[in-house]
Parts: structure tokens; sequence; C-alpha cells
């Protein structure tokens, strides 16, 4: 049942893809994130507003919580939860035909979860690998050709395209999210709900390094919908050519938010 909803959603995207793009102006190769058309631009600012009640109310209270905890437990959270996220990366370095990469980031896997104890320190950035570069399914169909349909809203978990929204969904519905990476050794693996307790966390997580960037940003903009639809999509697209410069902002379902530059 999974594969067939996984088929119907892709066959979705790409048809949607290539009516909202098959004049060429929105693939990614034109490098112009600004041209990704906004075609639900009121339903969107629809549920741009629900996120920001629900935040008010709910994720920025808990991120103020998180945030009162000592520092080495947040930075202990924070690596595991990017240790966790390798178990995405790896896949997805490997459909982009990145194998070397791939390599780099089961060894730092492999060290970070044995010495550095589950992911909580970072032993694989002090021994010298290189720098991680998370990697997820939007990226990957990127990679392959897809260009990105319109630009999308998603309750809760924010800004999107509809091949991101594609992406999340596929590592969502695929099967087993985190790859049935053995847990204890003995069969217990990372389910669905795991999944999504470690979403949950990445997005308190996220929330409480940014409270200030985040209120900086809302009060200095003209058109906070607006800005942050231009720091995502600018974001995405440096992810996509792998590249250091723009704007940082990640998408919490994939990407975690992890630093929000806005000078």
């Amino acid at each position: 049942m999974n594969k067939i909803v996984i088929t119907f959603f892709l066959t979705f995207l790409l048809t949607f893809n290539a009516i909202a793009g098959s004049d060429g102006k929105y693939n990614l190769s034109k490098n112009n994130p600004e041209k990704i058309k906004d075609c639900f631009e009121a339903l969107n600012r629809g549920t741009f507003a629900l996120n920001q009640g629900l935040d008010k109310v709910i994720f920025k209270p808990v991120a103020q919580a998180y945030r009162s905890l000592p520092s080495p437990v947040r930075t202990g959270t924070g690596n595991v939860l990017e240790n966790l996220s390798s178990l995405i990366t790896i896949p997805n370095n490997v459909l982009q035909g990145d194998l070397k990469t791939a390599g780099v980031n089961t060894g730092r896997f492999i060290i970070n979860t044995t010495v550095g104890i589950l992911g909580i320190f970072d032993v694989a950035s002090e021994i010298g690998f290189s720098e991680y570069q998370k990697e997820d399914y939007g990226q990957t169909l990127a990679k392959w050709g897809v260009g990105p349909g319109c630009y999308i809203v998603l309750p809760v978990l924010g800004p999107s395209t509809i091949r991101d929204t594609a992406g999340s969904f596929i590592n969502v519905m695929g099967g087993d999210p985190y790859y049935n990476v053995s847990a204890h050794g003995n069969n217990q693996y990372l389910d669905r709900s795991d999944y999504m307790l470690t979403k949950t966390l990445t997005a308190i997580d996220f929330r409480a390094k940014n409270l200030e960037s985040f209120d900086n940003l809302e009060k200095n903009s003209l058109d906070f919908y607006a800005s942050v639809k231009s720091l995502y999509l600018q974001d995405r697209q440096r992810k996509i050519n792998n590249t250091k410069t723009g704007a940082t902002i990640e998408i919490i379902y994939e990407g975690e938010w992890e630093e929000l530059e806005t000078q």
C-alpha cells in the first residue's frame, strides 16, 4: 500500500512540475529561487499565520524552557540528533552517486555512535573528519533533474516546495525512516515513532537556537511571510548546489534549521 501511495504522489509531483515549469523558467540550473511560483499564496499565508499562532502558544515557550537547560545537555542533544540525521544523509549520498562522501559519513556515524556514546560527543569532527553536510530526498530529486514546483507552506512543518514535500513524504512512507539500523544489535529498530520523536526534538532544538533571530526577523520585516519564503528558497538552492554562501535556514522535517542568518 505504501508503494502505491508513493507512486501516486510522485506521479502527481512530476505532472505538476511539468505544468508549472514547462517554459523552463523554474529549472534549478537557472539558479534563481525567486522565480519559483507561489501558486497557493492565499492558502500559504493562512497556514503561515496558523503556524505563527502555534509557535507563540506551544513551540516558543517549550523552546524557552529547553534553552534553560545546561549548555552541555543542549549540545549533547544537538549532537545526537545530527548523528541520527546521518541515517538519512548516507542513503541520499549514495542515490546522488557521491560514494566517497557516503563512506565518510558512514565512518562518522560509526565513530560517533560508538566512541561518541550514541552521538553525544562529536568525536569524528575532533579527529579530523570533514565538515558534515546533510542531504535529503528533496535534494536528491533536484539532483535527478526534478524541478521544485510551487512554493508551499505546510502546517507545523513550515516552508517547502512540491518537490521537497515529496522528498519528505518518501522518507516517512517508504519503510522505516531510519533504514532498519539496529539500535541495540538485537533487531530492535528505529521505527516511525522514533523518527517523529527525533523530528520533534530537532524542532525544539532549532527553535531554541533561533529565538532572537526569529524575533528580529519578524520585527524588522515589512512582510514576514515573504522574508521567510525568500530565506528558505535561497537556502534550499544553496544546499542543492552544496555551496556555503547565502542565507542559512533549513526546513525542520529534513534539514533541521540549525542557524538563521538574516544579515
